[in-house]
Parts: structure tokens; C-alpha cells; sequence
């Protein structure tokens, strides 16, 4: 079982991108070795673009390139490049420039830089407007597939990545399908609902919880919009149980965007998991995780209690 973290699959995509798409461009904020955009650099140095620590011009200069005709990945941190939200939503989505934004080191799961450097807001910021493509993969294979789809895809794209390594969820017979959901496993009790750094966690939960007489589903939705309402009501009727888990604040992400489901008739009951209305910490991503209870062992003690309230 391979492990990677996204931000590194999605350089080493967009590096092999770079040969075959003559009109990808690369920008940068003074963290090309973070974000792995270093991959693409060294390969098409003529097209690589370094800004400094300057998010806000970075981003109106990658809307420029893409009116000229490139396909400009602007990278970042998850909370830096979404924290110039006021310049993203106007020229990137109102003129619906073919940007693809790329926000790495998401969530708690980038561990000992702390607070001030997890994106914990960013899905809730960019799903707000309007034709934002939002992508969260789950591992490698899905990553570089995500990396190829945005690419070719005519419009504006949220890219969110991870510092920490992510294991394999998917086989070699993957293929992504923007705004499709995925079944991982199946199971009639509960569904989880998980997205990028919990997905393989859920997995894991799901035999924790096999173990406690709670037979799970397991769901990945790699994309927070377009939404696979579809498939959660589909869940909704059948297990009538649902729990999403997430490394991003419960408001505004995939927690709320589920609830928008429910809240328009689906059948079920919704616990939303993931972190919950406060700042992170500084420690390792293990740390990170276990404190906030979306790793493993914390999504699968949670889940127990939501199932046994819920027939109580």
C-alpha cells in the first residue's frame, strides 16, 4: 500500500501535465518546495512564475494569464491563498477565469506549524461561489487524476491537498468522475461520509465499529461541488444514518453541504464531524487527528454513541 501526501502527487502530476499541456502555467508564493510546484519548475522553468509571499498578486496575475489563453495552477497554503478571498472571488470566479487554485497543507493534518497555518475555513469560503469547481482527493491514484481533470476543465478549480502522507483507498481500476461520490465499502447501519486526510481513517473505522456490531458504509466524496446529493439521499433512504467526517471546520464544508441535502428531504439522521468551531494546535498530524477524534479510533467511538442515541 503506497502512501503520499496529495501535495506531492499533484506535483509530480503536474510536472507530466506539463509536456502534453503546452499552455499550463505554473505560479507560485514563495513555497514551490511546499507545494510541490518545484516538480513542474525544474521541468519548464520558462513557465513557472515565482511571486514571493504576495497571494493576492499572485492570483490577479494568474487571472490575467488565463484571459490571455494559459491554464495557470496557483499554488499556496490552503489558508493563505484562500485568505485573499476578496481578490479570488472577483477575479477569478465573477470573471469565471480559468484559474486552478491550489491550497496545500489543508486542515489540522499539517500538525507541528500550528494554528495560524491550517486552512480550516477554505472549503466553506470557496464553495460559496458561484462555478468554483472544489476537489478534495483522497489519496494518490485520485489526486493525479483530479490534477488532469482540472486542467482540462474550462473554469475556475479548488484544489485542496495535504501535507501528510494519505494511504491508498482506491485500486488501479479507479477513474474520477467529477461531482461522483464514491462508495468504498458497504454496510446498512450508518454511512460515513468522509473527504482527502479521513477517508482512509473512515475505512479503518469501519472495522472498529464491525467489531461493536455497527455495520458502516463507508463514502468518499472527493468533490465538496459539484455535490453528489444523489448518492447521499440514496444513503439517506437506505441506512438512514449519516455521519460526515472531515479535516475542516464543521461549518461550511462537507458537514454543511450534506445538511443542505438533508434539510431538502432526504430521510436520515446527520451527525457532522470534524473541527469543531475552533482554531487547531500545534503537534503531529497523528496528534492532530487523535485530538480531534477524526482519526480511526475517534471517528469509529463517535459514530458508536450517534448509532446508539439514534435508537435510544
Amino acid at each position: 500500500m503506497a502512501s503520499v501526501a496529495s501535495r506531492q502527487s499533484f506535483g509530480l502530476a503536474l510536472a507530466e501535465l506539463g509536456e502534453s499541456h503546452p499552455n499550463i502555467v505554473v505560479c507560485d508564493a514563495d513555497l514551490s518546495k511546499s507545494t510541490m510546484s518545484c516538480h513542474f519548475a525544474e521541468k519548464f522553468p520558462e513557465r513557472f512564475f515565482e511571486f514571493g509571499i504576495s497571494e493576492a498578486n499572485m492570483l490577479g496575475a494568474g487571472a490575467g494569464m488565463a484571459l490571455t489563453g494559459k491554464v495557470p495552477f496557483v499554488c499556496s497554503f490552503a489558508c493563505f491563498i484562500s485568505g485573499r478571498f476578496d481578490t479570488i472571488r472577483i477575479s477569478i470566479a465573477y470573471s469565471r477565469a480559468n484559474v486552478k487554485i491550489v491550497g496545500t497543507h489543508a486542515g489540522v493534518g499539517i500538525g507541528e506549524d500550528g494554528h495560524s497555518q491550517m486552512g480550516l475555513e477554505d472549503l466553506g469560503l470557496m464553495r460559496s461561489l458561484p462555478g468554483m469547481v472544489v476537489i478534495q482527493p483522497a489519496d494518490d491514484i485520485e489526486t493525479r487524476q483530479a490534477v488532469k481533470f482540472a486542467a482540462e476543465h474550462q473554469g475556475p478549480v479548488y484544489l485542496r491537498l495535504t501535507r501528510q502522507k494519505l494511504d491508498d483507498v482506491n485500486d488501479s481500476s479507479y477513474e474520477f468522475q467529477v461531482g461522483k461520490g464514491v462508495t468504498l465499502a458497504d454496510g446498512s447501519g450508518l454511512t460515513l461520509i468522509a473527504t482527502g486526510g479521513t477517508v482512509a481513517h473512515a475505512l479503518k473505522a469501519k472495522g472498529l465499529l464491525a467489531a461493536r456490531g455497527v455495520d458502516a458504509r463507508v463514502v468518499n466524496i472527493h468533490t465538496i461541488k459539484p455535490f453528489d446529493a444523489e448518492l447521499i439521499a440514496k444513503c439517506a433512504r437506505e441506512t438512514g444514518l449519516l455521519m460526515t467526517v472531515e479535516d475542516h471546520s464543521i461549518i461550511g464544508g462537507l458537514g454543511s453541504a450534506v445538511a443542505e441535502v438533508i434539510a431538502e428531504g432526504a430521510p436520515a439522521k446527520l451527525k457532522r464531524w470534524g473541527v469543531l468551531d475552533v482554531f487547531g494546535e500545534s503537534g503531529t498530524p497523528e496528534d492532530m487527528y487523535r485530538a480531534h477524534k477524526i482519526d480511526a479510533e475517534g471517528i469509529a467511538e463517535t459514530a458508536e454513541q450517534f448509532v446508539a442515541n439514534a435508537q435510544g
